[in-house]
């Protein structure tokens, strides 16, 4: 029972720290989009940087800032590709970890189960006559174990899924916007132009 003592705490531990991380941190980056069309219409995106500095706690700005810097088509697909994937990375941050505890916590509840059920035998072969009692703290530390590991590792990966969706559809709405962008980019003429300040 320790050991899943151990990882239910580890697994609540990660889901709040990842809650409270999704909470505090906006991962909905088309309210970005408005003001940077505006910047493309406008013909200057340096306004649109100086204001995506600001929105720290967006996800989605870190990448979108990366559209206001000027550099070739190539480089600026790769360097969008690479912030989003660090922006991933750091939503993600954690969420392995349920899923190795959604891992063990049932094979650790089946040790328990083989070591209850040892016992159980155990004390039969020592009985002189065997009754119900002499077996039933065997049978119910092999039960007991057994399911609070498929309780840990049910919530860990119900946990896992439920985050690793959310950050599924960041990264989707991601690549949209900025593909989006640089099409944009790429077919006006004066797109050398918007890097003006």
């Amino acid at each position: 029972m320790w050991p899943l003592l151990f990882f239910s705490l580890a697994a609540l531990t990660v889901i709040c720290d990842r809650v409270i991380f999704f909470a505090s941190h906006s991962l909905n980056i088309d309210e970005l989009v408005p003001p940077l069309k505006d910047a493309l219409k406008n013909g200057t995106l340096a306004d649109a940087a100086r204001e995506l500095e600001h929105k720290k706690n967006n996800f989605g700005a870190s990448v979108l800032f990366i559209l206001a810097r000027p550099r070739d088509g190539d480089s600026l697909e790769k360097a969008l590709q690479t912030e989003a994937e660090n922006c991933v990375r750091q939503l993600e941050a954690g969420l392995g970890f349920l899923t190795a505890i959604g891992s063990l916590a049932p094979l650790t509840g089946f040790l328990g189960t083989v070591s209850g059920m040892i016992g159980a035998f155990r004390s039969i072969s020592q009985a002189a006559e065997v009754n119900p009692q002499i077996v039933a703290g065997g049978i119910y530390e092999a039960l007991i174990t057994t399911v609070f590991g498929l309780v840990i590792a049910i919530a860990s990966l119900s946990a896992y899924y439920i985050l690793n969706s959310v950050v599924d559809r960041f990264a989707a709405r991601t690549e949209r916007v900025c593909s989006r962008f640089i099409m944009e980019l790429s077919d006006t003429e004066s797109a050398r132009g918007l890097y003006t300040e």
